[in-house]
């Protein structure tokens, strides 16, 4: 796969214009609108949606970081977008996880300890769980090397595999494959705590650390037989653009309760969008560069350009690439079964297609992807990478 210098050029002159722009607040302010606004599964008014985006985590370029590796770069510029979406995803769902989906961010507040160790996950160290560090280092297994574009599947593959060590928020994560939901393979994810025969959890044999911070044992109110589901879906709505038959399925995953929005954008140029009014999509945009931010030594973080304070970028659905990742969050398993009857339904609506299918057991023809080596070389993994990621322009699909 080749590493695109032009479009390096094209996202350094974006993020520089987006910056100057942030600096001077020229934002076009959310329009009057008889539509409703869906934003990550609740519906708002126009006077309650600043307050809404601004609580989401956002993640943008950043220079002067650590060097990613002890000798790579020092700012994600004109590649990390999309790493940056995949964070901003994984943030919303551990904002759901630890502080609940009507939490509010207040600028100058003194903010919850759970708010600190989520927002400390991702800072551009090499130690945080989910920094651009870990996650550009973590790709180089899926055959991408420090520097180069993602796209949506390798970043929930990447994601996937850093969640494992987070031992604080104990996610579940899956990514779907093959346009499939498999019930039977989230099933699997169920029973990965430690637990005891009492149905407790087991108590740690030391304490916890996570991201700098000493955490006792876990929480004795979770289901012993369910972890916190993320389930990440890569999919491909059409070949060049996507099909319109798709558009308004698509609306109807925002405005389910578990949503956690859907990563893609433009070609090259990645967005993480949070949801929709009429036909246009809102979305938070990665495409700002600012410097990287320090701890205090009170163990406190400069928060304020973690999230964002001004009226949501916007864009028509039909510009959208078709090749994303569509999220989604279940706290619990009726959280899940609940999603499930929604998609259910979903697919026997009539107005629009189905974007993915859920099944109860895996179909023998599918590829069992637990089993194979993500590696550079041309594997049945690359196939499948090269069919959900769109930056490869050498690949072609045929039309039969």
């Amino acid at each position: 796969m080749k590493y695109y210098h032009h479009y390096d050029l094209y996202c350094f002159f974006t993020a520089t214009l987006t910056y100057d722009t942030l600096r001077f607040g020229e934002f076009e302010d959310f329009p009057e609108t008889p539509e409703p606004v869906w934003i990550l599964g609740k519906q708002f008014n126009k006077d309650e949606i600043l307050s809404d985006i601004t609580s989401r985590m956002w993640f943008t370029y950043r220079k002067n970081f650590q060097p990613i590796g002890g000798t790579g770069p020092t700012s994600d510029t004109g590649w990390g977008c999309m790493l940056r979406c995949g964070q901003m995803i994984l943030a919303e769902a551990l904002i759901r996880r630890h502080l609940g989906r009507d939490w509010r961010w207040v600028r100058g507040q003194r903010q919850r300890e759970e708010y600190i160790s989520i927002l400390n996950a991702f800072i551009d160290k090499k130690d945080s769980y989910y920094s651009i560090h870990q996650i550009a280092q973590m790709g180089v297994g899926e055959g991408k090397s420090i520097g180069q574009w993602y796209g949506p599947n390798t970043v929930a593959q990447v994601l996937k595999k850093l969640a494992v060590f987070d031992k604080w928020s104990r996610l579940a994560v899956h990514v779907a494959m093959d346009n499939t939901v498999v019930i039977e393979e989230i099933s699997k994810c169920k029973g990965s705590h430690h637990w005891t025969m009492e149905g407790a959890c087991a108590e740690p044999e030391g304490p916890l650390e996570i991201n700098g911070c000493l955490e006792g044992a876990c929480a004795l109110a979770e289901e012993a037989l369910w972890k916190p589901l993320v389930l990440l879906i890569p999919l491909r709505l059409g070949l060049s653009d996507i099909n319109e038959a798709y558009i308004e399925t698509l609306k109807q995953c925002f405005m389910m309760p578990q949503s956690l929005g859907v990563i893609g954008g433009k070609p090259n140029s990645a967005h993480y969008f949070i949801g929709f009014v009429g036909e246009e999509l809102i979305y938070l945009d990665p495409h700002t560069t600012q410097p990287a931010v320090e701890l205090c030594e009170s163990g406190q973080i400069q928060d304020d350009s973690y999230h964002c304070q001004h009226p949501p970028c916007r864009m028509h659905i039909c510009e959208l690439d078709p090749s994303i990742a569509a999220g989604f969050f279940c706290q619990t398993e009726d959280d899940f079964d609940d999603w499930c009857a929604h998609i259910r339904k979903l697919s026997t609506c009539r107005g629009g297609l189905p974007m993915f299918e859920l099944v109860d057991s895996q179909p023998s023809h599918l590829i069992n992807t637990e089993v194979l080596n993500l590696t550079p070389d041309f594997s049945d993994s690359d196939r499948l990478e090269r069919f959900f990621d769109s930056e490869d322009e050498e690949f072609e699909i045929l039309s039969l």
